[in-house]
């Protein structure tokens, strides 16, 4: 029970799968916090903890799932669920409140379907060069919005991409990159580019002046 903790890491098409295995006590209780924050901070959609081999007695800190997930809902805006593995371990989160935190399953299959739609959608679209930019960083919004079922983010979208285009072709010389990303209701626009000069604000002109 006071043996050491390990976290198997590994990537999967929608989540990343953590297989924990070991003891959760006091001493290891940093470890399992640090190590499924870190992984959250790599970008996956979710995490799914397997802690069907992990040994815990009903005095652990189990509470640290429930933490886990709060702080990973906020940033990176991510689900956490729990593959419980055995009846007695799903009934021990659940004694302890994991269950209104992070989703549970049996196994990793359940885990995943409890999760329920993905966490986050991305695209990516390379812009071209020119005066029609604007126009094609709009229409990726329009078609991307109306894919993913949040067409009420299409008016301001697409000015504000048609915006971030607009300054892209104006004040840089590299090719821009149109990025939308869509997590747990809140979509991001982006143009990147390749540009080493840092962006610079351009004074705005006084009302009145020539």
């Amino acid at each position: 029970m006071q043996g050491t903790l390990d976290l198997e890491v590994a990537p999967r098409p929608h989540y990343t799968l953590v297989t924990i295995t070991g003891g959760l006590h006091l001493g290891s209780y940093r470890r399992l916090r640090d190590g499924l924050l870190e992984i959250a901070a790599d970008g996956p959609d979710a995490v799914i903890a397997g802690v069907g081999e992990l040994d815990f007695s009903a005095l652990a800190p189990v509470g640290v799932f429930a933490l886990v997930a709060r702080r990973i809902r906020i940033w990176p805006g991510i689900p956490l669920a729990l593959a419980t593995g055995t009846a007695a371990h799903a009934r021990a989160l659940r004694e302890h409140g994991v269950h209104r935190e992070a989703a549970l399953g049996e196994d990793v299959p359940s885990a995943e379907r409890a999760l329920g739609k993905p966490a986050r959608r991305q695209a990516e679209l390379l812009l071209p060069r020119g005066s029609e930019a604007p126009a094609v960083a709009r229409a990726a919004v329009r078609r991307a919005c109306a894919e993913w079922d949040v067409t009420h983010f299409v008016y301001d979208g697409i000015l504000v991409a048609g915006e971030l285009a607009t300054n892209a072709v104006q004040h840089t010389t590299s090719a821009a990159t149109l990025r939308l990303d869509l997590r747990h209701g809140r979509l991001t626009i982006a143009v990147l580019d390749d540009d080493p000069r840092p962006a610079v604000l351009s004074p705005r002109p006084r009302p009145g002046s020539a």
